[in-house]
Protein backbone atom coordinates (compact mmCIF):
# COMPACT_ATOMS: atom_id res chain seq x y z
CA UNK A 1 0.00 0.00 0.00
CA UNK A 2 0.87 3.25 -0.33
CA UNK A 3 -0.21 5.31 2.34
CA UNK A 4 1.98 4.64 5.60
CA UNK A 5 -0.71 3.54 8.38
CA UNK A 6 -0.22 1.62 11.45
CA UNK A 7 -2.65 -0.78 12.87
CA UNK A 8 -5.11 -0.85 15.50
CA UNK A 9 -3.83 -2.80 18.04
CA UNK A 10 -6.56 -5.18 20.21
CA UNK A 11 -6.35 -5.18 24.01
CA UNK A 12 -8.51 -6.38 27.25
CA UNK A 13 -10.63 -3.47 26.65
CA UNK A 14 -11.12 -4.02 23.61
CA UNK A 15 -12.21 -7.89 23.77
CA UNK A 16 -14.18 -6.83 27.12
CA UNK A 17 -16.18 -4.40 24.82
CA UNK A 18 -16.64 -6.85 21.56
CA UNK A 19 -17.69 -9.82 24.42
CA UNK A 20 -20.18 -7.34 26.04
CA UNK A 21 -22.09 -6.57 22.57
CA UNK A 22 -22.03 -9.90 21.31
CA UNK A 23 -23.93 -11.03 24.12
CA UNK A 24 -26.36 -8.10 23.90
CA UNK A 25 -27.08 -8.94 20.73
CA UNK A 26 -27.08 -12.30 21.04
CA UNK A 27 -29.86 -11.79 24.64
CA UNK A 28 -31.98 -9.41 22.16
CA UNK A 29 -32.64 -12.01 19.60
CA UNK A 30 -33.32 -14.51 22.14
CA UNK A 31 -35.86 -12.02 23.57
CA UNK A 32 -37.51 -11.15 20.34
CA UNK A 33 -37.35 -14.32 19.08
CA UNK A 34 -39.21 -16.32 21.87
CA UNK A 35 -41.14 -13.05 23.75
CA UNK A 36 -42.79 -11.75 20.07
CA UNK A 37 -44.81 -11.96 18.54
CA UNK A 38 -47.49 -12.47 21.27
CA UNK A 39 -45.90 -8.43 22.57
CA UNK A 40 -45.83 -7.39 19.44
CA UNK A 41 -49.48 -8.19 17.95
CA UNK A 42 -48.84 -8.94 14.62
CA UNK A 43 -52.09 -7.86 12.66
CA UNK A 44 -51.50 -11.31 10.72
CA UNK A 45 -49.99 -14.42 11.84
CA UNK A 46 -46.56 -14.34 10.45
CA UNK A 47 -43.71 -17.49 9.88
CA UNK A 48 -40.51 -18.53 11.26
CA UNK A 49 -38.95 -16.89 8.37
CA UNK A 50 -40.27 -12.93 8.71
CA UNK A 51 -40.23 -13.42 12.43
CA UNK A 52 -36.64 -13.98 12.13
CA UNK A 53 -36.26 -11.42 9.54
CA UNK A 54 -38.10 -8.62 11.63
CA UNK A 55 -35.75 -9.78 14.92
CA UNK A 56 -32.79 -9.17 13.35
CA UNK A 57 -34.02 -5.58 11.69
CA UNK A 58 -35.16 -4.68 15.01
CA UNK A 59 -31.77 -5.39 16.09
CA UNK A 60 -30.06 -3.97 14.28
CA UNK A 61 -32.27 -0.53 14.37
CA UNK A 62 -31.42 -0.49 18.42
CA UNK A 63 -27.99 -0.80 17.59
CA UNK A 64 -27.92 2.04 15.43
CA UNK A 65 -29.95 4.10 17.96
CA UNK A 66 -27.22 3.34 20.48
CA UNK A 67 -24.23 3.80 18.61
CA UNK A 68 -25.86 7.72 17.71
CA UNK A 69 -26.23 8.16 21.54
CA UNK A 70 -23.21 7.43 22.59
CA UNK A 71 -21.62 10.80 20.99
CA UNK A 72 -23.89 12.84 22.65
CA UNK A 73 -24.14 11.19 26.03
CA UNK A 74 -19.94 10.86 25.97
CA UNK A 75 -19.73 15.02 25.49
CA UNK A 76 -22.70 15.82 28.28
CA UNK A 77 -20.48 13.53 30.66
CA UNK A 78 -17.02 11.80 30.37
CA UNK A 79 -17.88 8.46 31.98
CA UNK A 80 -19.29 7.80 28.53
CA UNK A 81 -16.29 8.19 26.79
CA UNK A 82 -14.89 4.19 27.15
CA UNK A 83 -17.93 3.61 25.09
CA UNK A 84 -16.89 5.77 22.63
CA UNK A 85 -13.36 4.53 21.81
CA UNK A 86 -14.59 1.31 20.32
CA UNK A 87 -17.81 2.21 18.75
CA UNK A 88 -16.55 1.56 15.20
CA UNK A 89 -16.70 -2.36 16.70
CA UNK A 90 -20.08 -1.21 17.47
CA UNK A 91 -20.83 -0.20 13.95
CA UNK A 92 -19.16 -2.71 11.56
CA UNK A 93 -21.23 -5.60 13.74
CA UNK A 94 -24.29 -3.53 12.91
CA UNK A 95 -23.51 -4.11 9.47
CA UNK A 96 -23.42 -7.74 9.58
CA UNK A 97 -26.82 -8.14 11.88
CA UNK A 98 -28.58 -5.86 8.94
CA UNK A 99 -27.44 -7.59 6.00
CA UNK A 100 -28.46 -10.41 7.91
CA UNK A 101 -31.58 -9.08 8.01
CA UNK A 102 -31.43 -8.09 4.36
CA UNK A 103 -30.97 -11.85 3.55
CA UNK A 104 -33.99 -12.83 5.51
CA UNK A 105 -36.11 -10.43 3.52
CA UNK A 106 -34.73 -11.23 0.01
CA UNK A 107 -34.96 -15.12 0.35
CA UNK A 108 -38.41 -15.25 1.91
CA UNK A 109 -40.05 -12.14 -0.44
CA UNK A 110 -38.57 -12.35 -3.20
CA UNK A 111 -36.52 -16.25 -3.41
CA UNK A 112 -39.44 -17.62 -6.16
CA UNK A 113 -40.42 -14.27 -8.01
CA UNK A 114 -40.09 -14.80 -11.81
CA UNK A 115 -37.00 -12.45 -12.10
CA UNK A 116 -34.07 -12.42 -9.99
CA UNK A 117 -34.70 -11.63 -6.66
CA UNK A 118 -32.53 -8.55 -6.26
CA UNK A 119 -34.30 -6.58 -9.72
CA UNK A 120 -37.82 -8.15 -7.91
CA UNK A 121 -36.97 -6.13 -4.82
CA UNK A 122 -36.59 -3.05 -7.07
CA UNK A 123 -39.21 -3.33 -8.99
CA UNK A 124 -42.28 -5.35 -7.49
CA UNK A 125 -43.69 -2.03 -5.92
CA UNK A 126 -43.52 1.32 -7.33
CA UNK A 127 -45.90 2.75 -5.77
CA UNK A 128 -43.87 6.16 -4.64
CA UNK A 129 -47.01 8.26 -5.28
CA UNK A 130 -48.90 7.40 -2.14
CA UNK A 131 -48.25 6.67 1.34
CA UNK A 132 -50.42 3.63 2.39
CA UNK A 133 -48.03 0.89 0.41
CA UNK A 134 -45.02 3.10 -0.29
CA UNK A 135 -41.86 1.05 -1.21
CA UNK A 136 -40.61 1.67 2.07
CA UNK A 137 -37.64 -1.00 1.01
CA UNK A 138 -36.03 1.72 -1.07
CA UNK A 139 -34.91 3.44 2.63
CA UNK A 140 -33.96 0.29 3.61
CA UNK A 141 -31.41 -0.63 0.78
CA UNK A 142 -30.08 2.90 1.12
CA UNK A 143 -29.47 2.63 4.90
CA UNK A 144 -27.66 -0.73 3.94
CA UNK A 145 -25.62 0.46 1.60
CA UNK A 146 -24.45 3.54 3.23
CA UNK A 147 -23.90 1.61 6.54
CA UNK A 148 -21.41 -0.97 3.89
CA UNK A 149 -19.59 2.01 3.16
CA UNK A 150 -19.01 3.41 6.76
CA UNK A 151 -17.84 -0.06 8.07
CA UNK A 152 -15.78 -0.76 5.06
CA UNK A 153 -13.98 2.21 5.07
CA UNK A 154 -13.51 2.62 8.97
CA UNK A 155 -10.12 0.73 8.61
CA UNK A 156 -7.17 2.89 9.31
CA UNK A 157 -5.87 2.54 6.47
CA UNK A 158 -8.86 4.67 4.73
CA UNK A 159 -8.17 7.28 7.55
CA UNK A 160 -4.61 7.82 6.19
CA UNK A 161 -5.60 7.21 2.64
CA UNK A 162 -8.64 10.49 2.61
CA UNK A 163 -7.48 11.97 5.58
CA UNK A 164 -9.58 12.75 8.62
CA UNK A 165 -11.40 15.80 7.25
CA UNK A 166 -12.47 13.98 4.53
CA UNK A 167 -12.85 10.98 6.26
CA UNK A 168 -15.04 12.49 8.75
CA UNK A 169 -17.14 13.83 5.73
CA UNK A 170 -17.88 10.39 4.61
CA UNK A 171 -19.21 9.26 8.14
CA UNK A 172 -21.44 12.30 8.59
CA UNK A 173 -23.47 9.76 6.36
CA UNK A 174 -24.81 7.85 9.30
CA UNK A 175 -27.48 10.53 9.94
CA UNK A 176 -29.52 10.50 6.62
CA UNK A 177 -28.73 6.39 6.87
CA UNK A 178 -30.64 6.20 10.33
CA UNK A 179 -33.04 8.66 9.04
CA UNK A 180 -33.99 6.15 6.26
CA UNK A 181 -33.96 3.50 9.09
CA UNK A 182 -36.86 5.46 10.67
CA UNK A 183 -38.71 5.26 7.32
CA UNK A 184 -38.32 2.34 6.98
CA UNK A 185 -39.35 1.26 9.95
CA UNK A 186 -42.53 3.31 9.97
CA UNK A 187 -43.90 2.97 6.39
CA UNK A 188 -43.06 -1.17 7.08
CA UNK A 189 -43.43 -2.99 10.27
CA UNK A 190 -45.67 -0.38 11.87
CA UNK A 191 -48.31 -0.44 9.41
CA UNK A 192 -48.78 -4.29 10.27
CA UNK A 193 -49.49 -4.26 14.40
CA UNK A 194 -52.18 -4.28 16.43
CA UNK A 195 -50.61 -3.92 19.60
CA UNK A 196 -47.55 -0.59 20.23
CA UNK A 197 -45.00 -2.30 22.10
CA UNK A 198 -42.74 -2.05 19.44
CA UNK A 199 -44.23 1.22 18.33
CA UNK A 200 -43.46 2.67 21.79
CA UNK A 201 -40.18 1.47 21.76
CA UNK A 202 -39.25 2.63 18.16
CA UNK A 203 -40.53 5.89 18.78
CA UNK A 204 -38.58 6.50 21.80
CA UNK A 205 -35.37 5.38 20.50
CA UNK A 206 -35.80 7.58 17.63
CA UNK A 207 -36.40 10.73 20.24
CA UNK A 208 -33.34 10.01 22.29
CA UNK A 209 -31.14 10.18 19.05
CA UNK A 210 -32.86 13.69 18.29
CA UNK A 211 -33.29 14.94 22.24
CA UNK A 212 -29.39 14.12 22.94
CA UNK A 213 -27.78 15.26 20.10
CA UNK A 214 -29.87 18.76 20.47
CA UNK A 215 -28.62 18.84 24.62
CA UNK A 216 -24.80 18.20 23.61
CA UNK A 217 -25.24 20.97 21.02
CA UNK A 218 -26.54 23.32 24.28
CA UNK A 219 -23.85 22.12 26.25
CA UNK A 220 -20.81 22.77 23.86
CA UNK A 221 -22.55 26.54 22.70
CA UNK A 222 -22.62 27.37 26.76
CA UNK A 223 -18.98 26.29 26.59
CA UNK A 224 -18.30 28.22 23.95
CA UNK A 225 -19.86 31.33 25.12
CA UNK A 226 -18.00 30.86 28.11
CA UNK A 227 -15.12 30.97 26.12
CA UNK A 228 -15.39 33.39 23.94
CA UNK A 229 -15.90 36.06 27.05
CA UNK A 230 -12.29 35.31 27.82
CA UNK A 231 -9.50 37.57 26.40
CA UNK A 232 -8.43 36.66 22.78
CA UNK A 233 -4.66 35.91 24.34
CA UNK A 234 -4.16 33.69 27.19
CA UNK A 235 -6.70 31.48 28.45
CA UNK A 236 -6.85 30.62 31.68
CA UNK A 237 -6.74 26.56 32.56
CA UNK A 238 -7.14 26.16 36.00
CA UNK A 239 -5.28 27.10 39.26
CA UNK A 240 -1.87 25.03 39.79
CA UNK A 241 -3.04 23.77 42.84
CA UNK A 242 -5.58 21.64 41.10
CA UNK A 243 -3.08 20.02 38.66
CA UNK A 244 -2.37 15.97 39.76
CA UNK A 245 1.06 14.55 38.73
CA UNK A 246 1.20 12.61 35.98
CA UNK A 247 -2.20 14.12 34.74
CA UNK A 248 -3.82 16.86 32.66
CA UNK A 249 -6.63 19.65 32.58
CA UNK A 250 -8.10 19.52 28.76
CA UNK A 251 -9.20 23.43 28.17
CA UNK A 252 -11.07 24.01 24.69
CA UNK A 253 -9.40 27.59 23.15
CA UNK A 254 -11.48 29.93 21.36
CA UNK A 255 -10.83 28.62 18.20
CA UNK A 256 -12.82 25.47 19.05
CA UNK A 257 -9.37 23.63 19.74
CA UNK A 258 -8.79 21.89 22.69
CA UNK A 259 -5.35 21.75 24.66
CA UNK A 260 -4.22 19.03 27.37
CA UNK A 261 -1.90 20.75 29.71
CA UNK A 262 0.29 18.16 31.65
CA UNK A 263 1.79 18.40 35.12
CA UNK A 264 5.05 15.85 34.85
CA UNK A 265 7.68 15.20 37.20
CA UNK A 266 6.44 19.44 38.62
CA UNK A 267 6.67 20.83 35.11
CA UNK A 268 3.73 22.02 33.27
CA UNK A 269 3.59 21.37 29.24
CA UNK A 270 0.79 21.49 27.06
CA UNK A 271 0.02 19.52 23.47
CA UNK A 272 -2.98 19.28 21.73
CA UNK A 273 -5.66 17.29 22.89
CA UNK A 274 -6.19 15.32 19.69
CA UNK A 275 -4.17 12.50 19.07
CA UNK A 276 -2.29 12.63 14.96
CA UNK A 277 -3.84 9.23 14.93
CA UNK A 278 -7.90 9.32 15.09
CA UNK A 279 -8.21 12.66 17.13
CA UNK A 280 -7.94 10.44 19.97
CA UNK A 281 -8.27 12.46 23.50
CA UNK A 282 -4.58 12.93 24.69
CA UNK A 283 -5.41 14.82 28.05
CA UNK A 284 -7.45 11.38 29.17
CA UNK A 285 -4.41 9.45 29.20
CA UNK A 286 -1.54 9.30 31.93
CA UNK A 287 2.07 10.48 31.32
CA UNK A 288 4.90 7.80 31.96
CA UNK A 289 8.27 8.89 31.58
CA UNK A 290 7.17 12.09 29.75
CA UNK A 291 5.11 10.10 27.38
CA UNK A 292 1.45 10.32 27.40
CA UNK A 293 -0.24 7.09 25.86
CA UNK A 294 -3.80 8.05 23.90
CA UNK A 295 -6.88 5.75 25.61
CA UNK A 296 -8.18 4.84 21.95
CA UNK A 297 -5.46 3.01 20.02
CA UNK A 298 -1.87 3.21 22.47
CA UNK A 299 -0.14 6.23 20.56
CA UNK A 300 2.14 8.00 22.34
CA UNK A 301 4.05 11.58 22.09
CA UNK A 302 6.67 13.61 24.46
CA UNK A 303 4.09 16.37 26.29
CA UNK A 304 7.38 18.58 25.80
CA UNK A 305 7.93 18.35 22.33
CA UNK A 306 4.71 16.74 20.62
CA UNK A 307 6.65 14.11 18.94
CA UNK A 308 6.04 10.08 19.22
CA UNK A 309 9.19 8.12 20.28
CA UNK A 310 11.39 6.99 17.59
CA UNK A 311 10.91 4.94 15.28
CA UNK A 312 7.55 6.85 14.96
CA UNK A 313 6.83 9.89 13.16
CA UNK A 314 3.66 11.41 14.32
CA UNK A 315 3.47 14.86 15.87
CA UNK A 316 0.89 16.82 17.78
CA UNK A 317 1.31 20.43 18.17
CA UNK A 318 2.15 22.16 21.12
CA UNK A 319 1.41 25.65 22.85
CA UNK A 320 3.33 27.92 24.96
CA UNK A 321 2.20 28.15 28.72
CA UNK A 322 2.57 30.74 31.89
CA UNK A 323 1.95 31.15 35.24
CA UNK A 324 0.04 34.30 36.19
CA UNK A 325 -0.22 34.08 40.24
CA UNK A 326 -1.51 30.03 40.63
CA UNK A 327 -3.46 30.78 37.64
CA UNK A 328 -1.97 28.29 34.45
CA UNK A 329 -2.56 30.19 31.23
CA UNK A 330 -2.10 28.68 27.71
CA UNK A 331 -1.75 30.44 24.91
CA UNK A 332 -3.96 29.72 22.31
CA UNK A 333 -1.62 29.83 19.50
CA UNK A 334 -0.42 26.51 18.39
CA UNK A 335 3.34 25.83 17.91
CA UNK A 336 3.90 23.58 14.51
CA UNK A 337 3.33 20.16 15.13
CA UNK A 338 6.72 18.21 17.40
CA UNK A 339 8.39 22.46 18.53
CA UNK A 340 10.17 21.73 21.84
CA UNK A 341 8.63 24.33 24.64
CA UNK A 342 10.25 24.51 28.05
CA UNK A 343 8.18 22.96 30.31
CA UNK A 344 7.14 26.09 33.26
CA UNK A 345 7.86 25.01 37.08
CA UNK A 346 5.01 24.49 39.47
CA UNK A 347 5.77 26.31 42.37
CA UNK A 348 3.50 23.89 44.40
CA UNK A 349 4.75 20.28 42.90
CA UNK A 350 8.04 19.37 43.84
CA UNK A 351 10.99 19.02 41.32
CA UNK A 352 13.03 16.41 40.27
CA UNK A 353 16.47 16.94 41.60
CA UNK A 354 19.19 17.44 39.46
CA UNK A 355 21.52 14.94 38.90
CA UNK A 356 25.02 15.20 39.45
Amino acid sequence: MSVKYLPVQWNKNKWRYDAIMLIGVAIFLYVFLNASPGILGYERAINPQVHNARAFGACAFLMLTVILCIGPLARLDTRFLPLLYNRRHFGVMTVFVAITHASYILDWYFAFSMSNKYEALLFANTSYGQLSGFPFEIFGIFALVVLIILSATSHDFWMKFLSPPVWKRIHYLIYPAYLSVVAHVSLGILQDQQKHAFTVLFIGGAAAVGILHFLAALHERRKDHAIAAQPADWIDVCDVADMTEGFAKIKLLPNNERVAVFLMEGQLSAISNACAHQNGPLGEGKVIRCLVTCPWHGFQYNVRNGQSPAPFTEMVPTYNLRLTGTTVQVDPAANPPGTPVDPVPSPLHPQPEAKT
